[in-house]
């Protein structure tokens, strides 16, 4: 289920974990076990833990949801890849082109009964990660997820 490849050079740690899910949140356990994993072998604390679970969690459940056409079967490739510097999570569909940092305003001193619909997830990635980057590429949604290692 979970690739890993860690190596190091001079003392740099060099991590990597992967795992490919289905677009069906019943998985969602098992992008939790990931996310956990890594950020334990990273040495971040519960609380920091808990963010970045939240902020993956987001980020894949909408690629469940809306990548791909109801009744279809798609996957959700999620890399994490870390150095001393920055953990990084790389999250990849062939769903349908869709990019979550286009629309990033959100007004969160509107009451929610008037605020329009969607944007809060993208916008809780964006407090919780140091920088969200997206990219279409050889028909692939690629979303990246930073946190800088001495950012906790």
């Amino acid at each position: 289920m979970f690739a890993k490849q860690e190596t190091g050079q001079k003392g740099v740690r060099h991590y990597r974990r992967s795992i490919t899910l289905h677009n069906d949140v019943q998985e969602v356990p098992l992008l939790n076990a990931f996310v956990d994993e890594v950020c334990k072998n990273m040495g971040f604390d519960v609380t920091l833990t808990m963010k970045m679970n939240l902020a993956i969690e987001e980020a894949v459940v909408n690629v469940m949801n809306y990548a791909y056409a109801e009744g279809t079967t798609g996957e959700v490739y999620i890399e994490a890849n870390a150095d001393d510097a920055c953990l990084e999570f790389v999250i990849r569909d062939s769903g349908v082109p869709f990019d979550p940092t286009s629309n990033t305003v959100v007004d969160t001193t509107l009451p929610a009964e008037v605020r329009p619909i969607g944007g809060l997830g993208i916008f809780l990635v964006n407090q919780l990660m140091d920088t969200v980057h997206y990219k279409r590429h050889d028909g692939q949604n690629i979303l990246t997820l930073q946190k800088k290692m001495n950012g906790q």
